[in-house]
């Protein structure tokens, strides 16, 4: 009977009024007793008595925002448990050091020495290069004339106002004598070993052609007097076989070798790369500097001016020059992103074929691989 009769008041006195809580009383000041703490006498009930009583008086326990703090504490306890294993997880392991870099994922690029097999050229994955990506590049090819002869002599007055608002390139070079091998050389990095300008050959190794087509980019070869697509004679009226490179590699598709009325009107429709060859009378081989600046401004003045405004490019130069004046060649370059002035930095044609391939983010090969690109006539 005393058990249940205080139970039962203890039980009505926690059911009673709920006291309002006092600013800066504990919570646990004034709790109830726990219900396994049960009084074994009559002290013991007083005493849970006294202590209702008291609690009557005193403010709620806000038990609500209790609970919310606890769970906050609780999860600010396990974020720091968790950096601290981490922590202790980095120490274990020691300071921290990049892996090294495999040989095979190394981006030295390749030398493919004359005649051997192309292997496949694609864009380099990563690679920031220091020169514009060009949509299009047109690269010219005059004859046998040196800087001297060509620029600021008042006969190639179209040539002259590329200069002026282009960059000229004043100490460039060709790479050798006479006129074939510096055409393979720009073309392919190499003069394939020959000291000549001999006819027919065929050569295997890489190209620029090859290495547009393997990343899916594209090339046109434009000559002058070329009888038919794809033709592979010697020479035909005032058209030679000698100034046109990439006729002498199998693997570059006939289609690609066009004659220069196929050159297109609609400048948007040519290939990110093309090369355009004038034949002996107006590549200054046989005709005159003035005939050939004629030439090459009825041809290509429009696209001078439209490249200008459409990330396009145009390179004029020379393969060589007279054999008087240390091979020293004109090379223009006018264009988008384009710093008009002089540039004095030393380039020859494994430097041009170099900075083409940069432009297209395309693997260098052969002496283009240790050439420096042209990186001193941009703008940005």
């Amino acid at each position: 009977m005393f058990r249940y009769s205080y139970l039962g008041k203890l039980d009505r006195c926690r059911r009673g009024s709920t006291p309002t809580r006092r600013p800066g009383v504990e919570e646990s000041a004034f709790l109830p007793p726990t219900p396994t703490a049960r009084p074994a006498s009559s002290s013991a009930w007083g005493t849970a008595r006294e202590t209702c009583q008291r609690a009557e008086k005193r403010p709620p326990v806000r038990r609500r925002c209790g609970r919310q703090w606890r769970v906050l504490l609780f999860r600010r306890g396990r974020a720091v448990l968790a950096a601290l294993a981490l922590l202790l997880a980095g120490c274990q392991s020691g300071p921290h050091r990049h892996p090294a870099r495999s040989s095979a994922a190394s981006p030295q690029s390749p030398v493919v020495t004359a005649g051997q097999s192309a292997s496949p050229l694609s864009t380099r994955p990563g690679a920031v290069s220091a020169v514009p990506q060009f949509d299009h590049i047109v690269v010219a090819v005059v004859e046998n004339h040196s800087y001297g002869e060509v620029l600021g002599t008042g006969r190639s007055r179209f040539l002259d106002s590329l200069a002026a608002t282009g960059a000229v390139l004043t100490e460039s070079y060709a790479v050798t004598h006479p006129s074939e091998p510096n055409y393979l050389a720009l073309f392919s990095g190499s003069t394939q070993g020959l000291s000549d300008d001999s006819c027919p050959h065929s050569y295997g190794g890489p190209n620029l052609a090859s290495a547009l087509t393997a990343a899916g980019k594209t090339f046109t070869g434009y000559s002058e007097g070329l009888p038919s697509v794809g033709f592979t004679g010697c020479g035909s009226g005032a058209y030679v076989r000698k100034h046109n490179p990439w006729v002498d590699f199998p693997a570059v598709a006939s289609g690609l070798n066009q004659p220069m009325t196929s050159f297109p009107s609609d400048f948007t429709r040519l290939p990110n790369v093309s090369f355009v060859i004038p034949n002996l009378d107006n590549d200054m081989h046989d005709g005159s500097v003035r005939q050939s600046d004629q030439w090459l401004q009825t041809h290509l003045g429009g696209y001078a001016r439209w490249a200008s405004t459409h990330n396009s490019l145009l390179i004029i130069t020379a393969d060589e020059d007279d054999r008087g004046h240390n091979n020293h060649i004109p090379t223009i370059v006018v264009g988008a992103h384009v710093k008009a002035g002089p540039s004095s930095a030393r380039v020859d044609h494994y430097a041009v074929l170099r900075t083409i391939l940069e432009s297209l983010d395309l693997q260098p090969f052969e002496q283009a691989a240790t050439a420096q690109p042209v990186t001193t006539v941009w703008s940005s």
